[in-house]
């Protein structure tokens, strides 16, 4: 004997079932494409409910929220961090080891002219060793520029463009003491680099940029009353801040990935063709 299911009645209906599960009864649609959604498969919309898929379909043609000058939103500046990190590690190895670590790793015109090519990025993460007129207050400085400014320009640049401005000026500092300096230590032109960059942001955003000007220009009558500073670094990295930071901000907008990479590939052009050109100060080729 088999049984059989009971008789619908006329104009009766069959319930409803999700479309991913066939076994559940639902009553309730997906607002998009109006399948039947089980409560495993409803996802919470601005009106109603959808389904997994046309969340996923709705999530894939949404676009990342970008930061204001190009590149992801930074929620947290862990590039900041990151440098200051590099910073005081590199500089507990200093304390340890000064002699080797500054005679290894210091800008040094000389050693760069003879191949030694780290010394043009690694010297902006030294800085005057314990024995010198500077002790502490060189790292000190810097380590505290960077805290208050570093965060905003990496806010408003984006992670990856606001490494690049860094390390790009601090290049163009070390550039600058390979032409008509000697020797030199210190994040000062990857951190004057930023002066500049923050007067172009404040200038673009339409904000009070005098109060920029006056920390550059009291940091650069500094640089040549006080002795001991190289001002070749500092300059350097004050020109080269300013030339990049107004190639990201003043780029526009429909092709601004392309002509901001064009600008960074340049300039490494530039130094390169610098550096394979020209002796180093006080060199006769």
């Amino acid at each position: 004997m088999t049984s059989q299911p009971p008789p619908m009645h006329p104009g009766a209906e069959a319930a409803p079932t999700c479309y991913r599960h066939p076994e559940r009864e639902t009553y309730v649609r997906c607002q998009r494409c109006e399948r039947s959604i089980c409560p495993d498969c409803m996802r919470d919309a601005a009106v109603g409910h959808q389904c997994v898929e046309c969340v996923e379909q709705g999530n894939r043609s949404v676009r990342p929220a970008r930061a204001m000058f190009g590149g992801a939103v930074v929620t947290k500046p862990r590039v900041t961090w990151a440098l200051l990190i590099i910073n005081v590690l590199a500089y507990l190895a200093e304390i340890a080891d000064p002699e080797g670590v500054i005679g290894r790793f210091a800008t040094w015109s000389y050693g760069i002219y003879q191949g030694e090519w780290w010394r043009l990025i690694t010297g902006a993460f030294l800085h005057a060793p314990l024995t010198s007129s500077w002790s502490l207050s060189h790292i000190l400085f810097n380590m505290w520029a960077l805290y208050a400014i570093g965060p905003e320009l990496e806010r408003r640049l984006g992670s990856l463009r606001f490494a690049a401005l860094y390390l790009l000026s601090a290049l163009g500092g070390s550039v600058a003491v390979y032409l008509f300096g000697e020797l030199a230590v210190g994040a000062s032109g990857a951190i004057y680099g930023m002066f500049g960059a923050l007067f172009v942001v404040s200038r673009k955003l339409g904000f009070d940029a005098r109060g920029v000007l006056w920390l550059i220009g009291i940091n650069v009558v500094l640089t040549f009353v006080v002795s001991g500073i190289s001002w070749q670094g500092h300059l350097g990295g004050l020109v080269t801040g300013t030339i990049v930071a107004a190639a990201f901000v003043y780029a526009p907008r429909r092709s601004r990935n392309a002509v901001q990479l064009s600008a960074v590939v340049a300039l490494l052009a530039i130094m390169a063709v610098i550096l394979l050109t020209f002796p180093p100060y006080g060199v006769i080729a």
